[in-house]
């Protein structure tokens, strides 16, 4: 478990405490201590429908946010890491459950600040701030994400994140730093849908691939394609 002088010096790097003192950080916790909760890997956090009571940081490992539809389909809308909080655009509302199920993608700790200690929080100009800035983003990020989703077909899915590793990568041939099983869930769609998918590309002369990476064969085609789908 980690120290609670290591947490405050954790959380005056992050967006939500940016700006407050350790010192000052180190008073409030002492009229409201926040509890550190230890999770495994692939443990349910929040389920869909949860109540939310507060906001979560992480203070190691890595939460995800599943959104599983009526035939069993799982996405994957959004990854936070350490020192990413999760809960603000939710804790003030009138229906204030969680829309999506939160998991733990690794072993993982995670520091809940309880309703009341947001609100003592919130008499600070600087926290409140940062508070509805977080607020924001989260709003955005996420129904961002639903709506990309929910809109794009699996090839474009597959074209955009080729096109964008080609850029990053500098080569055609895609080294995969993730399972097709993560690929899949990345894209939102069954591991045999993304199967059918790159063996139709394959077919056409865009690509090759094997379990370790994704040649394109024809970067200006995929490009065309992207620009019209």
């Amino acid at each position: 478990m980690i120290k609670f002088e290591h947490i405050i010096k954790l959380l005056i790097t992050t967006q939500l405490f940016n700006g407050l003192t350790y010192e000052e950080l180190s008073e409030i916790f002492k009229k409201y201590p926040a509890n550190v909760t230890a999770y495994s890997s692939n443990a349910v956090v929040y389920f869909q429908g949860e109540c939310c009571t507060g906001v979560d940081i992480v203070l190691n490992g890595q939460i995800q946010i599943q959104k599983i539809d009526t035939n069993g389909d799982m996405s994957v809308i959004c990854n936070f890491t350490v020192g990413d909080s999760v809960g603000e655009n939710l804790l003030f509302s009138r229906n204030n459950t969680y829309p999506l199920t939160i998991i733990t993608k690794y072993d993982t700790e995670i520091l809940h600040l309880s309703k009341q200690l947001i609100l003592y929080l919130c008499h600070n100009d600087r926290f409140l701030q940062n508070f509805l800035e977080s607020l924001s983003d989260k709003t955005l990020i996420l129904s961002g994400k639903i709506k990309t989703l929910s809109t794009k077909s699996i090839r474009r899915c597959i074209i955009e994140f080729l096109l964008y590793e080609y850029r990053i990568q500098k080569s055609t041939t895609i080294f995969l730093n993730l399972s097709k099983k993560e690929l899949s869930e990345k894209f939102g769609i069954q591991r045999p849908s993304l199967s059918r998918e790159l063996n139709k590309m394959r077919s056409k002369g865009l690509i090759e691939y094997n379990a370790k990476s994704i040649t394109i064969t024809d970067v200006e085609e995929l490009k065309r394609i992207y620009s019209e789908s």
